[in-house]
């Protein structure tokens, strides 16, 4: 793990998004296409609205939340909305979003087609993802019901799991997948989250699923 501490949230975001941007640039010189996968939340939008204005080539890269609330977009909920409002716009409207919620009732009635749809973008090219204060990463939350599954090493890419802290059903790429991106960056704010990652180093996969990507990830904190 590689932790990079800034003295500001405004030039932690500043600076994520070019990194981001140079990394996405740089798999696009050696190979046709590149795939991003980015979190939900109201955290990475600072970086989402950076990079939405990167000269990029983004008619070639792939966009793949890295899980979704079985929520309709038009939910304040739904983290499609969330990418679509932020990132996919200006510049990097040319980007194609994969999308990991389809219209059915329940997450494992559109599992088959959520796979089908991901696996040709694998692997991840570059990998953002968010941290919650319980440790959970993706939506891979502690307690959740399949979540030694969905840690597994032959686990499938995407999984639909539920859990008691996640509220609604959620479908979640899974840990293998993760650990899979060639760049793996982790972005967190606060006292709070930095002594949870703190704690997390010290447990199982199970007690604190973060840890399943701390080894080959840099961590990006700002108080």
């Amino acid at each position: 793990m590689k932790f990079c501490e800034y003295p500001d949230r405004e030039l932690m975001m500043l600076s994520l998004a070019d990194r981001i941007a140079g990394e996405l640039a740089d798999f696009l010189r050696r190979q046709d296409r590149a795939t991003l996968s980015v979190p939900g939340g109201t955290t990475p939008g600072p970086v989402f609205d950076t990079l939405s204005g990167t000269e990029l080539d983004w008619s070639r890269v792939a966009v793949i939340l890295n899980d979704e609330r079985w929520v309709p977009e038009s939910s304040p909920r739904s983290n499609t909305r969330l990418v679509r409002e932020r990132l996919l716009r200006d510049r990097a409207a040319e980007a194609q979003l994969v999308p990991l919620h389809l219209n059915t009732d329940t997450p494992e009635e559109a599992l088959d087609d959520v796979i089908a749809e991901v696996t040709p973008h694998l692997p991840i090219s570059v990998l953002l993802l968010g941290m919650g204060a319980d440790m959970h990463t993706a939506s891979l939350f502690p307690g959740a019901d399949r979540l030694a599954e969905a840690l597994a090493h032959d686990a499938p890419p995407v999984m639909a799991l539920r859990a008691e802290a996640a509220g609604e059903p959620r479908i979640t790429l899974t840990a293998p997948v993760l650990r899979g991106a060639m760049r793996i960056h982790l972005l967190i704010t606060g006292a709070e989250k930095r002594a949870a990652l703190e704690k997390a180093r010290g447990l199982d996969d199970l007690s604190a699923p973060v840890r399943t990507i701390l080894p080959d990830a840099t961590v990006h904190w700002a108080e």
